[in-house]
């Protein structure tokens, strides 16, 4: 969700932008491919119109000619950054290549500077990739965490790109460990998200209409954590905008909980004195549990203390709650439980109607109006998956909307898929069960052949890493 800040920022390196003529391009024979949204042709030569695209609302672009769109060539040309999407993939994710096309950087206007990337120092960034070969679909993802509009690229762009689908993704409007110093009252920096998503969604439409000369057959939303919630939440509130959405253990944010406030404090309190043993370990175990952070998943909880839960906990209540902590911003980190404004002691129910107030402002509420797949780790201890999406399907199905909606435990799943690497006989990444999600849901809306019933997807006990890395089938 909240995942993944402490990857912050570095500087893009850029390399230097090559826009191509048509005449220098060149005319080649359109290009088809065959995938779920059936085979589509992208008119014209390679990059065909670029000069003629324009991304309504935009306050600035620039659009570059790509021999290719994935990060095995975006990485060396500057057309990506690999601080955005560091950590949060498996090493040896297999990258896919052979997507020419074009890429439109830019930015919506924006008041907040947090986003540097390009020397902009502007929020509100933007990336759009157009391939030659277009299915006919277009994917639109927000970014996990508070990272950048490329977080996505090695997760979800490369593979959606590589299956012919334009792919636009968005910084939400603020990023970094300051994101909660943007917008005016508490909960302003986290509806942005949802505004700049839908924002992007409508521009990205356009410019695929502008490119390939009729608007997308398809467009999906999907996303992880911070991104997950998002995909939820457009589906609730922009439904006419989207044919469906695949959401990756995304945030619930409710106001009368769960949602982090209501465990992650726990996890501030009772962890240092299991990690201390003695006398009191296992009544601290026991609270960690009854906080929702499950049974088996203790070999995660050093890892997560040091790299997660307070930096978490301190940056998203001053978003919601600033007055908790008086004058000083985003409390203090890792302090002892009973000092003064200690996130650790921080108790939601008792927070001030302001607070509440916040959340409810973000809140999801199950009202799905498109098709939507959930997929998410049994191990997550970040958003554990008891206060989280087990929640949320309970939410979809009491407001009357369950035959839109299939919610797939991946046992042995975590947060965050580059730990598979470190613990890979315990863990399973979950990149390959995303994958298995998304082409079920082109499948259900291409054919009306509904994915398999909801359940907890098994861990092989004899699966290798490659395998695990490789597939996911979500079927019994």
């Amino acid at each position: 969700m909240l995942s993944h800040l402490t990857t912050l920022w570095r500087p893009m390196r850029r390399a230097t932008s090559v826009l191509l003529s048509l005449t220098a391009l060149g005319m080649n024979a359109p290009a088809t491919v065959a995938s779920a949204a059936g085979a589509e042709s992208a008119p014209g030569s390679h990059c065909a119109r670029l000069e003629r695209i324009t991304v309504p609302g935009a306050e600035h672009q620039q659009a570059d000619c790509l021999e290719e769109l994935t990060t095995a060539g975006t990485v060396e040309s500057g057309h990506t950054d690999p601080a955005d999407w560091a950590g949060l993939t498996p090493k040896d994710l297999a990258t896919p290549a052979g997507v020419p096309g074009i890429q439109i950087d830019g930015y919506f206007p924006d008041t907040s500077t947090t986003n540097t990337n390009h020397g902009w120092n502007h929020d509100a960034q933007f990336v759009i990739r157009l391939p030659d070969r277009w299915n006919g679909g277009l994917v639109v993802a927000g970014t996990p965490g508070n990272r950048e509009q490329y977080a996505n690229d090695r997760a979800i762009a490369d593979w959606v790109l590589s299956r012919g689908y334009a792919y636009a993704a968005t910084d939400k409007g603020n990023t970094g460990p300051a994101f909660h110093r943007d917008g005016d009252r508490p909960g302003d920096a986290i509806a942005e998200w949802n505004t700049r998503l839908t924002q992007l969604t409508r521009a990205a439409r356009a410019v695929v209409t502008q490119r390939y000369r009729r608007p997308p057959a398809r467009a999906l939303a999907t996303g992880m954590s911070n991104g997950g919630y998002l995909v939820r939440w457009q589906l609730e509130n922009r439904p006419e905008l989207y044919d469906g959405g695949v959401d990756w253990e995304g945030t619930l944010w409710r106001a009368d909980g769960p949602n982090p406030f209501t465990f992650l404090p726990s996890a501030l309190r009772h962890y240092p004195v299991y990690a201390a043993g003695g006398s009191d370990a296992e009544r601290a175990g026991r609270a960690m549990h009854a906080a929702g952070y499950p049974a088996g998943s203790e070999f995660l909880w050093p890892y997560h203390h040091k790299t997660y839960w307070d930096l978490t906990q301190r940056l998203y209540r001053e978003e919601i709650d600033p007055g908790f902590d008086g004058p000083a911003e985003a409390g203090t980190p890792y302090c002892v439980p009973g000092s003064p404004a200690c996130d650790a002691d921080y108790d939601y129910a008792s927070s001030p109607a302001e607070a509440h107030r916040a959340v409810e402002r973000i809140a999801l509420t199950g009202r799905i109006g498109k098709p939507l797949i959930t997929v998410h780790g049994t191990l997550d201890v970040l958003l554990p998956i008891s206060q989280d999406s087990d929640v949320y399907a309970r939410m979809v199905r009491r407001a009357g909307r369950g035959e839109l909606y299939r919610y797939y435990r991946i046992e042995g799943g975590t947060h965050n898929d580059s730990l598979a690497d470190t613990f890979p006989d315990r863990l399973r990444p979950l990149v390959p069960c995303h994958r298995s999600a998304f082409t079920a849901l082109e499948e259900w809306l291409a054919s009306s052949q509904r994915p398999p019933a909801g359940r907890t997807v098994s861990r092989p006990a004899t699966a290798d890493p490659a395998t695990l890395l490789t597939t996911c089938p979500l079927s019994r």
